[in-house]
């Protein structure tokens, strides 16, 4: 579903990408982990065509997106759930408004529809009954959880997390982590999740890629990493994972 070959991009002095190559299929769950400033939400950026690299090539189900006109971008990102650390809501919004946004934009329901599909998004992150409410009624956690909602509008076949459980409270964190589970595990969405939570990488299981100077230092399960020596290893076990 992505396959990236060879990405590289320059902020300023420093080379944040570096010839970076993955390979996600079709349904799985990838995690990217990492030191901070390593270039993980830089990676997001461009899969999502926001960002354009000075070198390198990512298709999108075998399509292309390097260098295409930006109409034929905003075609491939209706196939996107996005949830953005900070969860990015629009505050003159009420809640079923921000989750039923991109039915109006994109579909052509009818406002009846609209409405009870927005009402069952809520119920199914725990939400129901909460569309009149305001964004800033809501805590963290709760404004998580209408942003995943709102992602799954339109039946994305790719979702992308970004640092999903920031900000959160432990418990609140691991219930967000459970939730995205539960989406996987239930959906046919291929999911790359980017986070400094190791404890929420474990439980979302498969595959970690931890990228470090530009490039993919590591591929495999948290656990094998645990038993790595280096940075990789010491890393995880930093974070509180153990072989």
């Amino acid at each position: 579903m992505i396959r990236i070959r060879g990405l590289k991009k320059r902020l300023g002095a420093k080379q944040v990408l570096d010839g970076l190559d993955l390979d996600v299929t079709a349904g799985e769950t990838v995690v990217v982990i990492g030191r901070s400033g390593s270039g993980k939400s830089v990676l997001l950026k461009h899969i999502l065509g926001l960002m354009t690299p000075d070198e390198g090539s990512i298709e999108i189900d075998g399509e292309e997106i390097v260098g295409v006109r930006e109409r034929d971008l905003d075609a491939v990102r209706k196939r996107f759930g996005m949830l953005f650390q900070g969860a990015a809501l629009f505050d003159s919004l009420t809640v079923g408004e921000n989750v039923g946004y991109p039915l109006r934009e994109h579909t052509v329901l009818a406002e009846t529809e609209i409405t009870e599909k927005v009402a069952a998004l809520l119920a199914r992150v725990g939400l129901a009954g909460t569309e009149r409410l305001a964004p800033s009624e809501l805590s963290g956690g709760m404004r998580k959880r209408v942003a995943l909602a709102r992602g799954l509008a339109l039946e994305p076949e790719v979702i992308l997390y970004d640092e999903p459980t920031a900000g959160l409270d432990p418990l609140t964190g691991l219930a967000i982590t459970h939730l995205i589970k539960e989406i996987d595990t239930t959906t046919t969405a291929t999911s790359l999740v980017v986070t400094h939570d190791l404890a929420a990488a474990k439980v979302l299981g498969g595959r970690v890629a931890f990228l470090h100077e530009g490039r993919f230092a590591f591929m495999g399960t948290i656990d094998e990493a645990a038993r790595v020596d280096g940075l990789v290893g010491n890393f995880v076990r930093a974070g509180g994972i153990h072989a």
